[in-house]
């Protein structure tokens, strides 16, 4: 995948196989664009498609992981290349805020969650709006203890239009997303963490190292079997029982015959550790 400045994020590639993706817009607490959030997606698919990656990290600079969508009116000068072009924004007219959210943000937690990688979001500090929503699509969530989590779109009389509602209730359930919303909550990490909306928290120092030791965890995991395992998770959570039974079942035809499992396999009659996702001879 690419790597450098883009416009609003960089990319940086580490071992093994980690891309750590970090909003670089401090000044404007990491306010998040449509254009920023088109590029986000090409970003994810590289990422997708690319054999080197095998966890996305995703971090803020600043006070903020992303304090949701920049509409402080102002014109942001933002440095770094673009990768995708220019396009017609929405929010001009009613049908414009529909084709704008179901085209351009939406698609963006979308993408994070349909990657079949994993990722991580390490939240440094707000994450608000679309902030949250970008966090809560990602399989894990580790906050710093200084981080601020909330959706607060009521204080501005709008919706959490980029699904939050839906991840929120998959995370915590209705009862518990009533209230968040609805009395529009902004929590601290210990919290987030007590709600369950966080795996875990840590000092702001030691957000980004603990990340990337859990992502190199991931990493060194048997990577087709743990894909296959985050597609049926999912899936699993929109379908019925008998579904969930097949899904897997035809996943497993998969996995069963992969190098991994037999490595796997192998490795624990040796008593020795495994050795996955080694090159196939």
């Amino acid at each position: 995948m690419e790597t450098g400045e883009f416009r609003g994020f960089e990319v940086a590639l580490h071992d093994p196989g980690i891309a750590v993706i970090t909003f670089n817009q401090p000044q404007r607490l990491n306010g998040m664009t449509q254009r920023l959030k088109r590029d986000l997606v090409e970003t994810l698919l590289q990422a997708q498609m690319d054999d080197a990656v095998r966890v996305i990290v995703f971090t803020g600079t600043g006070k903020a992981f992303s304090a949701g969508d920049d509409i402080s009116g102002k014109k942001a000068e933002r440095t770094g290349k673009a990768l995708m072009p220019k396009i017609p924004g929405g929010h001009r007219d009613p049908i414009g805020t529909y084709e704008g959210l179901r085209a351009l943000s939406q698609t963006l937690n979308q993408a994070v969650r349909n990657l079949d990688k994993l990722s991580i979001a390490a939240i440094n500090g707000a994450a608000i709006q679309t902030g949250l929503s970008l966090a809560l699509a990602c399989d894990f969530r580790i906050a710093s203890r200084e981080a601020r989590l909330g959706s607060a779109t009521l204080r501005f009389g709008l919706l959490p239009d980029e699904g939050g509602q839906a991840l929120l209730v998959q995370l915590i359930g209705v009862a518990k997303t009533m209230d968040f919303l609805m009395r529009s909550r902004i929590v601290s990490g210990q919290e987030a963490l007590e709600l369950g909306l966080v795996h875990e928290v840590t000092d702001p120092d030691q957000l980004l190292p603990r990340a990337l030791e859990l992502a190199a965890e991931l990493a060194h995991g048997p990577q087709v079997a743990m894909r296959l395992l985050k597609r049926t998770i999912y899936n699993a959570a929109e379908m019925t029982f008998a579904h969930a039974l097949d899904d897997i079942a035809s996943k497993t035809a998969i996995s069963d015959h992969h190098p991994d499992a037999r490595e796997g396999v192998t490795a624990f009659q040796e008593k020795r550790s495994a050795r996955f996702n080694q090159p196939e001879s």
